[in-house]
């Protein structure tokens, strides 16, 4: 017998969890049709039989997100079958939040099963839930588990198996004051719904004016002016609208629910309350994030990337591997061009950006020790006041923080913010800070040019100041305006980090570094060697004296003034860039690649080498900053056009991110000649002025004030002032 469960809870209650125990790897991920919300299915690895469908996180089953509507939609039938169960996943630390969700799913009529998640820590706090009398009042099975530790796992799909076969549907959980009761029954009886399995669930929506229930129940016009008449009676009875009547009595109910269930062993504040009363602080708060990440990236920049980095660049890849290749393929009478495409070309551009991953491995596993004890939710909830202060949303910061491993992901992330204007905004800025391949070129430039490890944090930084600053801009202009939707999330208690979770998220983070190394980059660094090594008149090269007059160089040397007025303007570091649009980590190959180019080759033919005579420490930081803030790589263009889905909305985001990128760099290399090289007051300096006059005119200028309806960019020829 086939079996369809549904899983149902709160973001952060460890649904997503619970769903990989129970699928492993045999899961399917795409999108619910005509929408961007991401949907997750899988089957249960001990019974093909049973599949389970992983809704997406919500708190409430209203119709404000995406998410909600499509987590009604499934459980009502909409999209496709009707689940035959629903798991409600509840954090069993933090039960009365959780448990108003659970109120809403009773109210669907389907059978269901209430898993007490992360039962654990309940114990290990020394609290207790008096499971019996709680499912009494639940009217549905409770079987505390716990997802993280393969607890109970087998007992609760047996319950939920159970469940159906018993044929036994959810009762309703809430029990209202009379006077609501007597409210609800009217409206029952209005619209015909006296025997409806799912009665609860629209007399509620009838009171709360739910347009979606309205349409469902298609009712006549007598009935809509009836139904309207009783609801002005009851919100005038009550003295509050619809909708916060039922809030009202829901957490009420909750509220009387967990005082008769559930008793905390804690007296005072628990150990993360106390935590968090110092790294939540509002005056502490940023100090510490900031040591925090400092203190990562000196690890990962200083103590692993000074020795171990110079030793993989420089001895491994250069000495044993490159020289002992080309030793072996020379003795084998391999044909010159072909020898030079494998150890100039292939070895030393895909080795360039892997000689980092040590560095960029440090990274993962640091940054998953802090998302595992439970920091980066409180990250989220620190940063969150800083952009809700700048008119962001605060839903904004998690998307971006996603973007820390990969900016694709972070793009997809963005399905979370209901205000569209808001989930724009975001996307545009969500590869500001940097990733996994944009680390390869901080660490190289902060090894090679400016030999600080303090490098890397003030990039981290700059990215999280160009978010501000972009959305400040745009949000004075008319596109971009609204207010942004509230930020709601739960932090979830620390604990010790588990070795097989760090394990996890940082090998699949640098598997994907990896992946990305031996295929997109692999093909680019082949193509970019024969640009350089073919003549613009189609003829090989000298090796010896490579790139004097090669495709490549011509393009560079043609296109490198435009660069000139921000410190790179060498034909190299132009290829760089342009070829960091295919992947970012493509910067680094190309420093690889071409650190055989003229005299350097004599010397010390290693991509730090190169980067060192190319670049001072000011056009240095402008050129990583410039790359750090610029038009991202194809994969995120790609998910622009899955998440954007109009070409005037793409078209408007690279052009922004290219022209911001170089106005902050040129301000970076302007001003940095002057302050910290000498360089006398110029023409340049003088247009740089200009440019942050602009520039600090957008950030303060009083935002126009215009009517509620907020036209989109491609309705229009221009953002509207």
């Amino acid at each position: 017998m086939s079996l369809t469960i549904a899983l149902a809870g709160n973001p952060n209650s460890g649904k997503t969890t619970l769903f990989n125990v129970l699928t492993g790897l045999k899961q399917y991920v795409g999108n619910w049709a005509g929408v961007t919300v991401e949907k997750k299915e899988g089957f249960y690895r001990n019974n093909k039989d049973i599949k389970f469908i992983d809704l997406p996180g919500i708190y409430s089953m209203s119709s404000y997100s995406p998410e909600e509507v499509i987590a009604r939609d499934v459980l009502l039938g909409k999209k496709g079958e009707i689940p035959d169960v629903i798991i409600n996943v509840v954090d069993a630390t933090n039960i009365e939040r959780n448990l108003y969700l659970s109120l809403q799913l009773s109210e669907l009529g389907l059978p269901m099963v209430i898993a007490l998640n992360m039962y654990d820590q309940v114990e290990k706090n020394g609290d207790a839930i008096d499971i019996r009398e709680l499912e009494r009042r639940c009217h549905c099975p409770v079987v505390p588990i716990s997802a993280l530790h393969n607890r109970n796992i087998k007992e609760l799909i047996d319950t939920a198996e159970l469940r159906v076969h018993q044929n036994n549907n959810a009762l309703p959980i809430g029990e209202y004051p009379p006077e609501l009761e007597d409210a609800l029954e009217k409206f029952a009886q209005l619209a015909k719904l006296e025997n409806h399995p799912k009665k609860r669930w629209y007399t509620s929506k009838l009171l709360e004016n739910d347009r979606q229930a309205l349409s469902d129940l298609s009712l006549s016009a007598k009935q809509k002016e009836a139904v309207l008449e009783l609801r002005e009676k009851v919100e005038e009875a009550f003295d509050d609208d619809g909708e916060g009547i039922i809030i009202n009595a829901r957490y009420d109910y909750v509220t009387d629910l967990v005082a008769d269930t559930y008793k905390s062993g804690i007296v005072g504040l628990t150990t993360s309350q106390k935590i968090d009363k110092v790294v939540t602080n509002r005056v502490l708060a940023i100090p510490i994030f900031i040591l925090l990440m400092s203190a990562i990236y000196y690890i990962a920049i200083s103590v692993v990337g000074g020795p171990v980095t110079d030793w993989v660049n420089e001895v491994l890849i250069a000495e044993i591997i490159q020289d002992n290749v080309r030793t072996w393929m020379e003795g084998a009478r391999v044909a010159p061009w072909l020898t030079s495409l494998v150890v100039d070309g292939i070895i030393a551009g895909v080795g360039a950006p892997l000689g980092f991953l040590p560095q960029i491995l440090t990274l993962f596993v640091l940054l998953a020790v802090l998302e595992d004890i439970g920091y980066m939710s409180r990250i989220a909830f620190i940063l969150d006041r800083i952009f809700r202060r700048f008119g962001l949303s605060g839903k904004s910061f998690i998307p971006i923080l996603l973007g820390t491993g990969c900016a694709v992901p972070g793009i997809m992330g963005t399905r979370t913010i209901a205000n569209e204007n808001d989930r724009r905004l975001t996307i545009m800025v969500a590869h500001f800070l940097p990733c996994s391949a944009k680390s390869s070129i901080i660490a190289l430039f902060a090894g090679a040019v400016l030999a600080t490890w303090w490098f890397a944090p003030l990039a981290y930084f700059s990215g999280i100041l160009a978010v501000v600053i972009t959305g400040v801009i745009l949000k004075k202009f008319k596109a971009f305006r609204g207010e942004s939707t509230p930020f709601v999330m739960e932090l979830p208690s620390y604990h010790v980090p588990l070795v097989k979770n760090i394990i996890r998220s940082s090998f699949d983070r640098t598997k994907a570094f990896v992946v990305k190394a031996g295929t997109v980059i692999m093909l680019v660094v082949v193509a970019l060697w024969f640009l350089q090594n073919i003549t613009i008149t189609g003829q090989f090269a000298d090796f010896s004296e490579s790139g004097a007059d090669s495709i490549l160089s011509s393009f560079g040397k043609a296109v490198a003034p435009l660069f000139a007025p921000l410190g790179f303007g060498n034909w190299i570091a132009t290829v760089a860039s342009f070829a960091g649009i295919a992947a970012k980590e493509v910067v680094v190959s190309t420093m690889g690649i071409l650190s055989g180019v003229g005299e350097l080759a004599e010397t010390d033919p290693t991509a730090l080498s190169l980067a060192a005579s190319l670049f001072t420490p000011v056009s240095g930081l402008a050129f990583v900053i410039f790359n750090q803030l610029n038009t991202p790589c194809v994969a995120c263009i790609a998910a622009y056009k899955s998440e954007l889905a109009d070409k005037k909305w793409i078209s408007f985001a690279l052009v922004y991110q290219a022209v911001f990128a170089y106005a902050i760099s040129f301000l970076i290399f302007q001003f940095g000649t002057v302050l910290f090289e000498g360089t006398p007051f110029n023409m340049w300096t003088a247009l740089a002025l200009a440019v942050l006059a602009l520039l600090i005119f957008l950030l303060v200028r009083p935002t126009p004030k215009d009517s509620t309806q907020h036209a989109s960019l491609p309705e229009e020829e221009a953002l509207v002032m």
